[in-house]
């Protein structure tokens, strides 16, 4: 028989579940029902935590690591909606909708993740009205921020866009203008809707122009309020 090993992130659902913003909202009566048949599993960089398209049976947290969001598109074209770090639920409508995952996600390093079981979830929202109100706040600003995304996207040129990817590394990302990457050039060109070539050609040209260092993975925001100029013109 198959025996499965917790990772050292695996210490007890009490730890994570007082790590969580969500779940801090839930009594020890409400806890318990999430806590059933929960279980965690690790990942390698690169390796598949959901694939677009299957039975959304389970909601995911990560408990370690950064994994990226991304729909797989037409002609091999993904586009990334959001890089996640631990202790956000992850899940999509699906579960509400079609029981299927409408998006991929696949770590980027090396992570695990717990995996929360469906119906469980839908019994605590029952409820729990705050519970409910704050996956519904919670929702609507994943929401938003996609549509931001799509307006960048669609409205913006080139330069804008990189402009964004850059500032959303910096402030939602790893909250500081200089970063090591966790994610690769054509992670960058899928985040703005370009190709791997475009998105390394405009990089060159902020670097060039001394908005930004880059030096391997390694990336320095220099000229801030530059950036934040070129994303507003567009």
């Amino acid at each position: 028989m198959t025996t499965f090993h917790r990772t050292i992130n695996c210490h007890s659902c009490d730890v994570c579940n007082n790590k969580s913003p969500f779940l801090q909202l839930l009594s020890e009566d409400q806890l318990s029902i999430l806590n059933q048949d929960r279980y965690e599993i690790s990942f390698k960089e690169g390796e598949n935590i959901i694939k677009q398209g299957t039975s959304s049976s389970h909601m995911i947290m990560l408990t370690s690591g950064m994994a990226k969001i991304f729909i797989e598109g037409i002609d091999n074209r993904n586009l990334i909606l959001e890089l996640v770090k631990p202790w956000k639920l992850i899940g999509g409508p699906g579960i509400y909708i079609d029981n299927r995952y409408h998006y991929s996600v696949t770590a980027l390093e090396n992570c695990s993740a717990c995996f929360i079981d469906t119906n469980n979830f839908k019994k605590v929202v029952r409820l729990n009205p705050d519970f409910a109100e704050a996956m519904l706040s919670h929702c609507s600003f994943n929401g938003s921020k996609n549509f931001e995304r799509l307006v960048s996207i669609v409205q913006k040129q080139m330069h804008g866009r990189i402009a964004d990817v850059l500032l959303y590394l910096f402030k939602d990302v790893y909250d500081s203008p200089s970063f090591e990457l966790s994610i690769s050039r054509q992670d960058i060109g899928d985040l703005s809707g370009l190709s791997k070539d475009s998105a390394i050609r405009i990089l060159k040209e902020l670097e060039h122009e001394g908005v930004i260092k880059i030096d391997g993975r390694k990336v320095d925001i220099l000229k801030e309020e530059m950036l934040q100029m070129i994303s507003f013109n567009g």
